[in-house]
């Protein structure tokens, strides 16, 4: 295999581009190659509050929008802007508060018992985070696929393979490469089409229209005929599942533990009914439980046909205005900051580095077309439900961890995955948004090692929140107050475990109880009657 070099097309200028050459914090090392495909690994060691990135890529600082706003301040309103200064103990336990330290009451009434777990690693106390390598692997002539990954000297623990959601990348789960990396073998990619993994060139010839190639903005995939290599791309769910496919083969070579946020989420369990012969178990983090408005053509052929265009390069002209009008919409700064307060619940979470990276993403020549050709891309063979199923006939182990105050996929979407496989483990973490990994990683990366610990032996390490207490109980619903240190501060967030007798029937009627037992307690009857 070879080795090659990242460098941004000529015409771009990417500010991506200036990430890779300054930062004093990368250099470039070789790495045991396997098979002919071509990869890039760089070594990231990510400082406290920094990417490496150039001041002007701050969100608090000036020129982020690079001219598109005019109230760089406003963007964020709603966040704090916080170091990321994390104090961390030891990460392979947690002890459970006396009864003195129960201060918090479940949505049944009960008293919900404190669990202290450790925080993330606190470089600034001396306590180093798994380095971070950031690599490109050549999947097909022009597929160059951006991951990152930690760990690699953890040679006798088991691989996990992180799946990032719409809009984001492998940058989104930097908290699980520094901290699970310490103790795993730890990959996460960019799906193609997205993030890093956007094509280096252009996938349509330039248009021979006049005034088209001209200026600074110029977009790739507007051109007048598809390049060889790009014939028969659409950045589908078909797509996305044979790139996990090849890269699990082909770069990790075993079976692996697979975590999805979001679309991550789909497309992992996608892939696991399809190949469960290389999966160990999945984890879904707020998984999407849909994904695309056309019909697949192998499931649904004659139907398929209605619809002229289905994501392919170039766009159609009348798709290219309906592009650059809606593109023009959503990649506005403000408007990704909108979103990031929609989806996190917490809004003193510090973020200016998830959106500096999607704002980079969308400054990318290729980004508005490879968005269009997501949205056009016809559904997957299989829907969430058949996934589901797929999974849970071939006895691929499910584990569901969703953020309570998610505003896209509520609670209730959860709940139903847990009732077609009521053996899961099934975490409601509140509060917690639809990154509940980014939100609270301490809490998400503690369930994912316990739940993992349980497999591996396998049984005879209880699951998270479970390992003192009688089988029985794995069958109720328990509630958990889980206390960990951030920035200095004692931090705590509930966790509802529910077991295997779920029923969104019981959970209404206990909420019920709940809330009417409050209102007798305090109104009580008068004395005299």
């Amino acid at each position: 295999m070879e080795v090659i070099s990242y460098n941004s097309p000529r015409c771009c200028n990417l500010n991506r581009r200036l990430v890779v050459k300054k930062s004093s914090s990368r250099q470039q090392v070789k790495i045991p190659l396997y098979r002919k495909h071509r990869i890039l690994c760089t070594i990231v060691q990510f400082r406290s509050g920094s990417l490496g990135l150039p001041n002007k890529h701050h969100l608090f600082l000036k020129n982020v929008y690079h001219g598109k706003c005019s109230r760089p301040f406003k963007a964020l309103e709603g966040f704090n802007n916080v170091d990321s200064k994390v104090l961390s103990g030891n990460y392979n336990g947690y002890v459970i508060g006396s009864e003195d330290e129960m201060g918090r009451m479940s949505e049944t009434g009960e008293s919900v018992t404190k669990v202290l777990i450790p925080g993330l690693p606190d470089e600034s106390n001396g306590e180093c985070g798994a380095r971070i390598s950031s690599c490109f692997w050549q999947w097909k002539p022009k597929f160059n696929v951006h991951y990152e990954k930690s760990g690699a000297e953890n040679v006798n623990s088991p691989p996990l393979l992180f799946l990032p959601g719409f809009g984001v990348g492998s940058f989104h789960y930097e908290n699980q490469l520094k901290d699970l990396g310490r103790e795993y073998r730890v990959w996460a990619i960019d799906f193609l089409g997205q993030g890093m993994s956007l094509p280096f060139e252009d996938p349509t010839s330039p248009s021979r229209e006049e005034g088209i190639t001209e200026g600074k903005d110029f977009l790739w995939g507007f051109g007048d005929k598809t390049e060889p290599w790009a014939n028969g791309l659409v950045y589908s769910m078909d797509l996305w599942r044979d790139q996990v496919r090849h890269f699990v083969e082909e770069v990790i070579g075993e079976p692996v533990y697979i975590v999805g946020n979001s679309l991550g989420g789909f497309v992992a369990l996608y892939f696991a009914a399809c190949n469960p012969q290389l999966v160990k178990g999945v984890t879904l983090l707020n998984a999407t439980p849909f994904w695309g408005f056309f019909p697949n053509p192998i499931k649904s052929p004659r139907l398929a046909r209605i619809f002229s265009w289905s994501g392919t390069f170039p766009l159609p002209e009348n798709i290219r205005k309906l592009t650059e009008f809606v593109w023009q919409k959503i990649s506005d700064p403000e408007s990704i900051a909108d979103v990031l307060r929609q989806v996190y619940a917490d809004h003193s979470i510090n973020v200016d580095k998830v959106f500096s990276h999607i704002l980079e993403t969308t400054q990318h020549p290729a980004a508005a077309a490879s968005f269009a050709s997501i949205m056009f891309a016809p559904q997957g063979e299989l829907s969430f439900r058949e996934a589901l199923s797929g999974c849970h006939m071939n006895n691929v182990p499910i584990c569901l961890m969703y953020g309570k105050e998610d505003p896209w996929v509520k609670p209730v979407w959860g709940r139903q995955v847990k009732k077609q496989v009521p053996e899961a483990p099934y975490y409601e973490i509140s509060p917690a948004g639809h990154c509940p990994h980014d939100e609270v990683p301490e809490v998400v990366n503690y369930l994912l090692r316990g739940w993992i610990k349980n497999l591996e032996s396998a049984g005879a390490v209880g699951l998270p929140l479970l390992d003192d207490m009688e089988i029985e109980s794995i069958q109720s619903n328990i509630t958990r107050d889980l206390e960990f240190v951030r920035e200095g501060s004692k931090k705590s967030v509930m966790v509802r475990f529910l077991g295997s007798k779920f029923s969104l029937w019981n959970l209404i009627k206990s909420s019920l109880k709940s809330r009417f037992g409050k209102l007798e307690t305090k109104s009580p009857l008068p004395d005299h009657m």
